[in-house]
């Protein structure tokens, strides 16, 4: 799988690729079914598949006062979209030159910079300058610039439309079993783990720390996580995410402690992918409080995780 963008140049054997194009974040059951069939179309025509997203977020760069809502690292998409079957990830640099970018102007670009023989996009795409754009928009412009332009409906899950909102408020709502289920895997958050105060190894839980960054916040608590490791292995542990409201001073931070395991994680890449909510997160009195509700905790993400 390989990364471009405009700037570096896109190099000759993927002009005349087929894209699919959105923001796909999160990567969902809906992003799925658009890159599968910028993908089967690729495939039937004997071209390249591209997926292109924005980097960052186009809210991000309207709304950079936002609270974190990123679902996926762009690091993750990526291998998400190899996975679906993609030859290469465009990654467009949302900036205030592609902000004041007009619908015209983006298409021109799609069909004579990138060399697109189709796009593939979902139905509620908009793009360009103040929205200028949609699919109608798209289709009309793209066919007189020799380039095929075609849409995927939303996919329908319990009687709506699969959607980055809505597994954003599952998360939110401490619900992550019906994130998983529309995103068709679990939410995951990778990070470089960080030194920390030590507080869990006192306690018999030396914990892999992660800081939160971008990521949406899922509730605040405790959950049965598996965790893959640098060489892909994947170990099964329990998490909390959240402030630490026991110890000062409040530090937002994900903590997860790997069953069974030994061996230092410290500057390297991980990902916690959180399957199961056990509670809240809470104050506790004294350590000793602290440390009997940790071992209930490790327990029931055992029994959750592990045969």
């Amino acid at each position: 799988m390989e990364r471009l963008s405009l700037s570096a140049g896109l190099p000759d054997r993927f002009r005349g690729s087929v894209v699919a194009l959105g923001n796909f974040d999160g990567f969902h059951l809906g992003h799925q079914a658009v890159v599968g069939r910028a993908v089967a179309r690729a495939a039937h025509e004997g071209r390249p598949a591209l997926v292109a997203t924005f980097d960052p977020h186009p809210v991000r760069f309207f709304k950079p006062d936002l609270p974190p809502f990123r679902l996926t690292s762009l690091d993750q998409r990526e291998r998400l979209f190899g996975q679906a079957g993609a030859d290469a990830t465009l990654v467009f640099n949302f900036d205030a030159d592609l902000a004041a970018t007009s619908a015209g102007e983006f298409v021109h670009l799609l069909a004579e910079e990138i060399g697109a023989a189709a796009v593939v996009t979902g139905e509620d795409f908009t793009f360009g300058a103040r929205r200028g754009g949609n699919v109608h928009v798209l289709r009309e412009l793209g066919q007189a610039c020799g380039m095929i332009a075609e849409t995927v409906a939303a996919v329908v899950s319990e009687g709506e439309p699969v959607s980055s909102s809505r597994i954003r408020d599952a998360l939110a709502a401490g619900d992550p079993g019906t994130a998983t289920h529309l995103l068709t895997r679990p939410f995951a958050i990778q990070g470089t783990v960080q030194h920390g105060d030590k507080r869990g190894r006192e306690l018999g839980y030396p914990t892999a720390n992660l800081v939160l960054g971008d990521y949406q916040r899922p509730a605040y608590g405790i959950y049965a996580v598996r965790v893959t490791l640098p060489d892909g292995r994947e170990q099964a542990g329990v998490a909390n995410v959240g402030i630490r409201p026991t110890f000062e001073p409040p530090t937002e931070l994900l903590e997860a402690f790997l069953f069974d395991f030994s061996g230092d994680l410290y500057g390297h890449t991980v990902e916690v992918a959180l399957h199961h909510f056990i509670r809240p997160e809470r104050k506790f009195s004294d350590m000793d409080s602290l440390a009997e509700q940790m071992r209930a905790d490790e327990a029931e993400a055992r029994r959750l995780l592990l045969p």
